[in-house]
Formats: structure tokens, C-alpha cells, sequence
């Protein structure tokens, strides 16, 4: 579709001309001959952007700029004039002109400058549609959750999301710590500056302090030149220390002075530097029996835990599976181009009943795996990792819980065993009996005594 472009203009030369070309540099030119109806057409018709005169009967340029703006017109307007000076383009462009042509103007000009303008609104646009993405990937809006844990967890984080108090997340892992840090960031006035994540577990110690420090050249053998360190980096937003509890106790003493003072010294360097930064840290560690045990500062401990927030298991939250499954269904369609519409019944089942010690993340993998080596449209419970179905197995879940009790176990495997040979028989009792090589009486009795309904 192309870019439409109104033109306002008394001079009749002036309007043929922009509009013969522009048409011919592929614009849809409408053109009109005064500031009266210059604001008509912008307020009832549908523009990309708008050339307009400073000097117009009826409304001047600004005036129809000032009109525009009140009635909530956001089609961006360059203004054109033959009485040129700065201050007065400098006096359109504070009341809102996207730009300003001084008059007399060669035809190249204005595309000149048409073109920049549509690729500024492009950018404009493409930056506002990456907003949103991040909004609802790392906003509320990109967590699925419904269960009262976590829209307490919600309410905690609208709660504290502005202030630049330290946050403390644990929980185990894959509940999500590094996503409720995302939405922290992103929903605090600290949203334009950088979010910076690192886990502190997973760097050799000897490259962690300048990792979250930085370092000056010469501060060791490799360092050919000066770096900035992690916290340089995220000053003005948020640094995500994940794993905090794994940090060695030299590292949690410098770590203290940042909270405390304010400021990082990189390697090597004898002077301080001011950082303005959110520190939000997690650990699936309870810190506590860390610092009894000599491994963990307590004093860093009571720094960090100031604002602490803990992630439930998926087990303790199981009203939000399903919306879990249903959101993960739609990603991996999207993302792998499978178009699975669903679960039967049965393994949606089987997916509530688990316990999920990996939390949401073995959700995740559960049905990017099962989506991919579905054989239909809909999963089935055979299309599900063997560690799921089996956990349903009562017989299974009997020895794993540790019960030694005979009597116990003996029943709890014949009534598993009699619903089996019935499902395999449709319900048909005397087939059912000759699989089990019982009498058909014994197995009345067996199902009676079980109330078994088929």
C-alpha cells in the first residue's frame, strides 16, 4: 500500500508540482489549498504524513499543527515556508512539526526527507512492537500462572517493583526465579536500562571477579586492555545474580560493599566507581543453613534477603498445568510448525497427577518432546516421557513410596491387576477371570470388595 501524503499549500504551482512528484516516486497525493481544510483532511482522513505551508488563509501552519495535535491527529507534519529563519524552524519543530523545508525547494529535497521520515516511523513502529514483545515475555503477561501462590508472587512484585531495595528469589529449579526477575525489571521505572543476568555457579572463580567487577590493563596476565564488569553494565537497570549462594566467600565480601556503598572497584584499580544498580538474587540454596554452616556471610545474607520472594513448586500449584500445557502446545506449534490441537483426556490427566520435580522447565521439555514424536494431531498418554506415565502406576507408586507391609502392597497390586484385565476385555468379566486365572466367582467377589464400577 503506498505511503499516503496530503499537501497543503495556496500556491496552485507549488501543490502540482509536489504532487506530480511525489506520484511519480510512488505516493498517494492528496492536495489542498488552505489551513481550514488542510485540518479538515487530517482530522477525517487517514495520512502516513503531511506537507503543509507556514503561510495559509484562513489557519497558518502552525496554527493547523496546534489544531491537529488538540484533536489528537498523530500523522507526523513537515512544514514548509519561503520566510526561513532558525528561530522559526526551530519554533515549529518545539510545537510538534516532524520537520522543516525552506522554500524555494528542489524536488529531491522533499523526498529527501519524506523518505527519512517514513524510515523513522518505521523504526518508530518496529521499536514499539519490541516493546510489547518484552512486555509480554517478561511482563505478568508472559508468566502463566492463575493459582493463589503465585498471584501472591504477582502482588509481591507489583508492590516492590520500583523501589531499588535488593530481592531475594528462591525456590527450587525451574520455577521460574530468572522470569519473576524479568518482570521486576521490566515493570519498574528501571525498564529502559539493561537487564543483566549471570549465574554465578556456572564461572570459574578466578574469572568472576572481573567478570562482575571489570578489570584495568596489566591487572593480570591476560588482560590486554581495560573492561567494564557486569555491574557497570546494568547501572541504570537491574543485574540478575542467579545461583548467589554458589558465590565463593572472598567474592561475597565485595559483593557486600557493593549493596552497602554503592560502588565497584575493578581488578587491579586503586579507585572506587559509583554504580546505580538493582540487584535481584536467587538461589535454589536455603542461605540460612549456608551461613550456620560457615559457608555463607551472614551479614551479605541479611543484605540480600531483604525483599525475599519464594517461587512454590509446580506441585503446589497444580490448577496452573493445564494453562501451562496449553501455552507451551501454542509455542511449540508456532516455534516447530506442528499443528497439535491437543490432549486426550487421559494424558492430560496423567500431566496433573505427576509431582514434576523439575517444576515448570520438565514441563516444558515433557511436551516440546511429545509434540515432537507425536504420530497424530492430539497426544495421547503413549506419546508421554515413560517417567510420567509410570508415575501413575499404582504398583510403582506403591514400592517407590517404601511400603514393606505385604498385605498392603498384595492388594493394591490385585486391584491394579483386575482393572487392567478388564479394560483389556471391555468389561467382559469371565474373559477377564481366564487372564487372571481366577475363578469368575472370585473375581465378582475381588471386584465387590474393591468397588470397582465398569
Amino acid at each position: 500500500m503506498p505511503v499516503r501524503v496530503l499537501v497543503a499549500d495556496d500556491e496552485e504551482d507549488i501543490r502540482f508540482m509536489l504532487e506530480l512528484h511525489l506520484a511519480r516516486a510512488g505516493y498517494a497525493v492528496t492536495t489542498v489549498p488552505d489551513g481550514p481544510a488542510a485540518l479538515a483532511a487530517l482530522t477525517t482522513g487517514d495520512f502516513d504524513f503531511a506537507l503543509c505551508d507556514l503561510v495559509m488563509p484562513g489557519l497558518d501552519g502552525l496554527a493547523v499543527l496546534a489544531a491537529a495535535a488538540d484533536a489528537g491527529v498523530t500523522t507526523p507534519i513537515v512544514l514548509m515556508s519561503a520566510h526561513a529563519d532558525v528561530d522559526t524552524a526551530l519554533k515549529a519543530v518545539a510545537r510538534g512539526a516532524f520537520d522543516y523545508i525552506s522554500k524555494p525547494f528542489r524536488a529531491d529535497e522533499v523526498l529527501f526527507r519524506l523518505r527519512r521520515a517514513v524510515e523513522q516511523r518505521h523504526l518508530s513502529a518496529e521499536v514499539g512492537r519490541l516493546k510489547e514483545v518484552l512486555e509480554e515475555e517478561f511482563g505478568f503477561a508472559g508468566i502463566v500462572a492463575r493459582s493463589k501462590p503465585m498471584q501472591a508472587v504477582f502482588r509481591t512484585v507489583r508492590k516492590v517493583a520500583d523501589f531499588k531495595t535488593t530481592v531475594l528469589l528462591t525456590g527450587e529449579s525451574g520455577t521460574g526465579k530468572e522470569l519473576i526477575a524479568k518482570a521486576l525489571h521490566f515493570n519498574s521505572v528501571r525498564r529502559t536500562g539493561a537487564f543483566i543476568a549471570i549465574n554465578c555457579g556456572a564461572i570459574p572463580e578466578n574469572l568472576l571477579e572481573s567478570e562482575l567487577f571489570g578489570h584495568v590493563k596489566g591487572a593480570f596476565t591476560d588482560a590486554s586492555h581495560h573492561r567494564r564488569g557486569l555491574f557497570e553494565e546494568a547501572s541504570g537497570g537491574t543485574l540478575f545474580l542467579d545461583e548467589v549462594g554458589e558465590l565463593p566467600l572472598t567474592l561475597q565480601v565485595k559483593l557486600l560493599r557493593v549493596l552497602q556503598e554503592g560502588e565497584i572497584r575493578r581488578v587491579g584499580e586503586s579507585r572506587s566507581t559509583a554504580v546505580d544498580v538493582r540487584v535481584v538474587a536467587a538461589t535454589v540454596r536455603t542461605l540460612s543453613t549456608e551461613v550456620a554452616e560457615g559457608r555463607f556471610r551472614e551479614d551479605l545474607f541479611y543484605r540480600l534477603n531483604v525483599l525475599p520472594i519464594h517461587l512454590p513448586p509446580l506441585r503446589e500449584r497444580k490448577s496452573d498445568v493445564t494453562l501451562l500445557v496449553d501455552h507451551f502446545l501454542a509455542r511449540f506449534n508456532q516455534r516447530l510448525g506442528t499443528r497439535c490441537r491437543g490432549l486426550e483426556p487421559g494424558a492430560l490427566r496423567l500431566l496433573v497427577q505427576y509431582d514434576w520435580p523439575g517444576n515448570v522447565r520438565e514441563l516444558e521439555n515433557a511436551i516440546e518432546r511429545s509434540m515432537v514424536l507425536a504420530e497424530s494431531d492430539v497426544l495421547t498418554e503413549a506419546d508421554l516421557p515413560d517417567r510420567i506415565r509410570e508415575s501413575a502406576d499404582p504398583i510403582r507408586q506403591s514400592l517407590a513410596s517404601g511400603e514393606l507391609s505385604i498385605k498392603k502392597t498384595t492388594r493394591i497390586i490385585e486391584e491394579e491387576l483386575i482393572r487392567r484385565a478388564l479394560g483389556r476385555t471391555g468389561g467382559n468379566r469371565t474373559r477377564a477371570a481366564e487372564i487372571l486365572e481366577i475363578s469368575h466367582r472370585a473375581l465378582l467377589y475381588k471386584i465387590k470388595e474393591f468397588a470397582i464400577d465398569m
